[in-house]
């Protein structure tokens, strides 16, 4: 099957959300982590948002994990589809 054709099957993007969503949350959990794992335990919330979120690093953060994430779930689903 043709990659257009893949892409216009029915349950094409339904399958990408599937994968992609619990994926995103992974790997935003694991970055926050390994970013901040002393912080996050010690419940000092505000330099957690100042090292990841503040003065635009937001856009950057979140940003490459939904690249990551949609490219990821885009790959594997055309990898699976028949």
């Amino acid at each position: 099957m043709a990659l257009l054709e893949k892409i216009k099957s029915p349950g094409f993007w339904t399958n990408v959300l599937k994968i992609a969503l619990p994926f995103f949350i992974f790997v935003t959990l694991i970055s926050l982590f390994m970013s901040s794992w002393r912080e996050i335990f010690d419940g000092d919330f505000d330099k957690v948002n100042v090292m990841n979120f503040s003065e635009g690093k937001w856009q950057r953060f979140w940003g490459i994990k939904i690249i990551i994430s949609f490219g990821y779930a885009m790959y594997v689903t055309l990898k699976k589809t028949k």
